[in-house]
C-alpha cells in the first residue's frame, strides 16, 4: 500500500515539468521478440522463457550491440498467453539511412538462440511497428498510463501495434517507440497518439512528445531537438549529425540541415533531487539538457 502523500513517479515529473529532450536511451540496433505469457520485473527472466534460454538470448543479443525488447499484443487472454505456441521476432536497424525491419518466426523457442544477428536473417518489411510500454511489473505508470494508450493504438491500427517491455523513464509514461527509426516518445496521451503516429507515416516528428532517437546519442537527440525548435522542421530526418564534440562548458554538435551547417552549444544542469520511478526511495540529481546557442552558416 502506498504511504500517505505517496504519487505516482509520473505525476511527479510532470508536475515538476522534466524536459523531455535528450532522454532516450541507446539503442542503434533492436531484438524484438514476442513472448505472450505474463511479465516480471524483467520480461525476459520473469517469464514463460526457460531462465536459461532468456539468459542466452539477452547476453547473445547484447554481445551483438542490439538492444532486446519483449513484445506482445495487447487484450490476450489468459489461455492464449499460457499456449504460445510460436515466437515471432524482428530485427530492427534505427542507424540513420540504414532504417529496416526483418521479421521471422520460429517453432521452438530455442530457435531463437540460432537467429542471424547480422541482418541476413528474416523477411523485410516496410510496415511501421509502433511499441507502447505496458510493463506493470517494472514500474506501475507504464501500465496505468500506456495501457490506455497501447488500446487507443491497437484499435486505430491493429497490425502495427504491440505492447513492449521496459522502455526506460518511467518517469515518462506513457512512453513508446516507432519502428524502424527509432524514435522514443514519452508523455503520450491516448487522445493524441493517433496523430503522432500519423506524422511519422507522413515522415514527421511530434516535437512536444520526443524524447530523441535511439541510434543518437543523448548529446545529439538534445541539440536536434533544440535544433527543432528554433527551426520548426519535423521531418523525420531534417537534420543529420556532423560531429560532436565535449568541451569544458558541454558540447557542440554539428548538424547538417538541407546542406547549410547548424552548430548547436548544449549545457547541462543538475535536475533537484528526485525520485526517478514509482520504486525508487532515495531523491537524485539527474542531468538535464539546455541550448546555449543555435548558429547556421
Amino acid at each position: 500500500m502506498a504511504e500517505p502523500g505517496w504519487e505516482p513517479c509520473s505525476n511527479r515529473s510532470l508536475e515538476r515539468n522534466d524536459p523531455l529532450p535528450g532522454t532516450a536511451g541507446l539503442g542503434e540496433r533492436w531484438l524484438l521478440v514476442e513472448i505472450e505469457s505474463a511479465w516480471g520485473e524483467h520480461a525476459f527472466f520473469s517469464s514463460a522463457l526457460e531462465v536459461r534460454i532468456a539468459a542466452q538470448l539477452v547476453s547473445r543479443a547484447e554481445a551483438a550491440g542490439i538492444r532486446p525488447l519483449a513484445i506482445r499484443r495487447t487484450r490476450l487472454r489468459a489461455e492464449e498467453r499460457r499456449s504460445q505456441s510460436s515466437w515471432r521476432w524482428a530485427l530492427v536497424d534505427c542507424r540513420p539511412a540504414r532504417e529496416s525491419i526483418r521479421w521471422g518466426e520460429v517453432r521452438r523457442v530455442e530457435d531463437l538462440l540460432t537467429v542471424a544477428l547480422d541482418g541476413s536473417a528474416g523477411e523485410p518489411s516496410d510496415r511501421a511497428v509502433y511499441c507502447v510500454c505496458t510493463h506493470a511489473r517494472h514500474d506501475q505508470c507504464c501500465a496505468v498510463r500506456g495501457r490506455p494508450v497501447v488500446e487507443e493504438l491497437a484499435r486505430q491500427h491493429p497490425e502495427e501495434t504491440w505492447e513492449c517491455s521496459h522502455l526506460g523513464g518511467d518517469r515518462f509514461a506513457a512512453t513508446m517507440i516507432l519502428f524502424p527509426h527509432g524514435l522514443l516518445y514519452g508523455r503520450v496521451p491516448a487522445a493524441d497518439v493517433g496523430r503522432v503516429v500519423e506524422k511519422y507515416d507522413a515522415g514527421l516528428v511530434d516535437s512536444p512528445y520526443l524524447r530523441g532517437r535511439t541510434a543518437l546519442s543523448t548529446i545529439a537527440q538534445a541539440a536536434e531537438a533544440f535544433a527543432r525548435d528554433a527551426s520548426r522542421d519535423e521531418r523525420v530526418d531534417a537534420y543529420g549529425v556532423v560531429s560532436e564534440h565535449a568541451h569544458p562548458h558541454g558540447w557542440t554538435v554539428e548538424l547538417d540541415h538541407d546542406g547549410r551547417r547548424v552548430t548547436v552549444e548544449v549545457g547541462e544542469r543538475l535536475s533537484e533531487p528526485l525520485l526517478s520511478t514509482c520504486g525508487a526511495t532515495i531523491p537524485r540529481r539527474v542531468r538535464e539538457f539546455v541550448p546555449i546557442s543555435i548558429a547556421t552558416a
